[in-house]
Formats: structure tokens, C-alpha cells, sequence
């Protein structure tokens, strides 16, 4: 990934915050037939071993019979984005020296791709990831609500993929570049705008302060 320094962020904190918003991500894989892509949610995991994303895929999918494991794989997770339009700066109007651009936050985790045709790990990863994405909700759903033999039958139609995470890039392109008077009218442009607009203008706000 191309990260100029005045974009460059943490990439372990950009990671987890990125996974909150934008858990759904892009998985690539090098295989003998050429690249490929599945987007799928996955959970980050960090213990003594380091950091791992986990999810699961199609059992159709060619991606986990393809993949080669002595290949990195990676995963793309991307943030909120949004158009800045020109009339955004409140410079346009001394010099008129301005361009189109696009805010935009992501992260590119790299590593070993380990497939887990496992129902027990599998039944655990589902349990977890249901559980990440019912929280908060007035009746929660739990995978323990549906019959024992429904999801037996269920989990054997999806395979468990999990990412040893080698290497992380994170970049974070929300303006900093731009003077503080410029800076401040993207903002309040992007307030303005629809809710992923908004949502990039809260995360410039969380840089600045």
C-alpha cells in the first residue's frame, strides 16, 4: 500500500477500529488458476500467539481448496469513505489551485491463510462472530436457538479460514495534508452530506482533536 507519512496510523489500533465499523473485508489468495477474492466478515483474535482474522467461507468456494499456504494471502479492510469536492476548501477562492480528491481509511493485513475443515472450530467461530453482530440488539439471537441437528447441517456447508497476520499497513487519508482552514470546511462540507459522509467528517473530527 502506498502510505505517504502525513497519512500514515497505527496499525494495530487502525485495524480493530476499522473491523468495528467495516467488518465485512476482501480475502486474496494467489493460487495455481490466478487470484482470488471472497468477502466475508472475520473477527480479529490477539493472544500469545499474535494476530489472527478468522471467518468462514462457502464450502463450495474454490478459495480455501486453492489456496497455498506457503503464499501470503491478504485481507483488505476499508473503512468509511467520501468525494471531497473543491468547493469544500475555502482557499478555491485565493487561488483557485484545487482538485477533486477522496478521504478514505484502510488497512492491508497480510500472511498465511490456514483453512479449518473442522466443525467444532468452525461451530465456535460462528458462535462468536453471531454473537459480535446481535450485540447490543433488544432480543439478541444466539446460535443455541436454533435446533442442535439444523446447524449441524449447516455448518457442513461452510469451512473455517483463519489469517496469521505477518505484516499490517494502515492509512488514514482524511486531510491531513490540507490546511487547517481547508480541513475545517471538508468537515463541514461532509456534514452536510449523506451518513457515510458523515461518518468520514467524524472520523477527521477524531484526528483533530
Amino acid at each position: 500500500m502506498y502510505v505517504p507519512r502525513h497519512f500514515a496510523t497505527d496499525e494495530r489500533s487502525a485495524l480493530v477500529e476499522l473491523l468495528k465499523l467495516t467488518p465485512l473485508v476482501q480475502l486474496v489468495s494467489m493460487t495455481a488458476d490466478g487470484l482470488l477474492a471472497t468477502a466475508l466478515p472475520m473477527l480479529l483474535v490477539e493472544d500469545d500467539a499474535g494476530l489472527r482474522l478468522q471467518g468462514h467461507v462457502a464450502r463450495a468456494n474454490e478459495h480455501w481448496k486453492q489456496v497455498d499456504p506457503s503464499v501470503d494471502s491478504l485481507v483488505i479492510v476499508s473503512g468509511p469513505d467520501a468525494y471531497i469536492s473543491p468547493n469544500n476548501y475555502p482557499t478555491k477562492t485565493q487561488t483557485h489551485e484545487v482538485v477533486p480528491t477522496w478521504n478514505y481509511e484502510a488497512v492491508h493485513a497480510t500472511g498465511s491463510l490456514v483453512v479449518h475443515d473442522d466443525p467444532t472450530w468452525v461451530h465456535d467461530l460462528v458462535t462468536r462472530l453471531t454473537d459480535r453482530h446481535e450485540a447490543g440488539r433488544a432480543t439478541p439471537w444466539a446460535v443455541a436457538d436454533a435446533p442442535e441437528d439444523y446447524i449441524a447441517l449447516r455448518l457442513r456447508g461452510i469451512v473455517g479460514v483463519e489469517l496469521v497476520v505477518h505484516g499490517l499497513e494502515a492509512k488514514a487519508k482524511l486531510s491531513q495534508d490540507k490546511v487547517d482552514a481547508d480541513q475545517r470546511g471538508v468537515r463541514s462540507g461532509l456534514a452536510d452530506g449523506d451518513a457515510a459522509d458523515r461518518l468520514v467528517a467524524e472520523r477527521m473530527g477524531r484526528l483533530a482533536d
